[in-house]
């Protein structure tokens, strides 16, 4: 289950808010289009695809350049060991 500070990190990338508590009423639009409520509720819904969609994203591109650098996983962490 996501966490309001998941679900709000999904909605607004760029921050500019404030929340204190785990609700609704609790957050502060400072620097950043307000979201509605609705759009608050319904994130907690649609996190776990989300993160599944950026996982797979960023597990392609490791892919690609550890193809790229012609080396393992297990090499790269050598390397950064």
């Amino acid at each position: 289950m996501a966490k309001p500070n998941q679900v709000l990190a999904m909605l607004i990338p760029n921050g500019g808010y404030v929340q204190v508590g785990d609700t609704y009423e609790g957050i502060t639009f400072l620097e950043c289009e307000p979201i509605t409520k609705k759009q608050y509720e319904d994130g907690f819904a649609q996190y776990d695809a989300w993160k599944a969609e950026q996982d797979a994203v960023q597990a392609t591109a490791k892919a690609a350049l550890l193809a790229q650098l012609g080396i393992t996983e297990e090499q790269a962490k050598l390397l950064l060991s």
